[in-house]
């Protein structure tokens, strides 16, 4: 059976690193829904290759904001065509290069922000040479302090997969038009088995977007380089 980590950044850490940044163009707004009544924008995925810059209602999502479903739907779907093949794209999803200032030291793997995984650009190309499938690197726009630091890269990590019923609370069912779905993270996790996806060794999961999950391969792969600073957990499976 294969093996699937919960990445982190370990509680304790010699890198200093910080950001204060946002996406280049925003995201999507948060939406407030006729239906459960719920006002909410739940996403924690950014998608680092979005190019809003021939698109010509960008400035819709230059400020985060909760808008009507349908106005929603509308901006969201206006966005689609920009973002890889099955983007999940819930509310509150971001869009474009990483712009900001950046302090501090930054280990090879920065996963210290979930919605914003970094990783140097030396330690992109050794993963994906150690056979690593489904690592997508962009270029940050990221303004240092000091004159030497690596080069960042965003990670683009696409949610597939999902935590299994049985380490979940019993709840309503997720709202049927906008997908409200609130729960908070189990202590400890399982997986399900049936939805992880075969074809990449690094994702999010998609009821919980903040979950960075590693295969096997990818954490074989990170120890035998000595690449820090990551907590690698395994979990089970059912």
């Amino acid at each position: 059976m294969p093996k699937f980590y919960w990445l982190r950044f370990p509680e304790q850490s010699r890198y200093t690193g910080n950001l204060n940044a946002r996406h280049k163009w925003g995201g999507l707004p948060g939406v407030r829904c006729p239906e459960c009544g719920a006002t909410w924008a739940g996403s924690a995925t950014a998608y680092p290759s979005a190019d809003l810059s021939s698109l010509p209602q960008r400035e819709a999502y230059a400020e985060p904001r909760p808008e009507p479903f349908d106005e929603f739907v509308r901006l969201r779907e206006l966005v689609r065509p920009l973002v890889p093949p099955g983007a999940q794209l819930l509310p509150g999803a971001e869009l474009g290069p990483l712009v900001g200032t950046a302090t501090g030291t930054f280990s090879p793997l920065f996963f210290y922000f979930a919605t914003m995984p970094l990783m140097h650009r030396e330690a992109l190309e050794l993963l994906q040479a150690e056979g690593v499938r489904g690592l997508r690197g962009f270029p940050t726009e990221l303004r240092f302090r000091q004159k030497k630091h690596p080069e960042l890269l965003e990670l683009e990590i696409l949610p597939h997969g999902r935590l299994h019923p049985d380490c979940t609370p019993e709840r309503p069912p997720p709202c049927p038009r906008c997908g409200h779905d609130y729960f908070t993270r189990p202590d400890d996790p399982i997986l399900e088995a049936a939805s992880l996806p075969a074809h990449t060794d690094l994702f999010r999961l998609t009821d919980f977007e903040t979950m960075l999950i590693g295969t096997e391969c990818f954490v074989e792969a990170v120890r035998h380089l000595e690449l820090e600073d990551v907590d690698c957990r395994e979990l089970l499976l059912r």
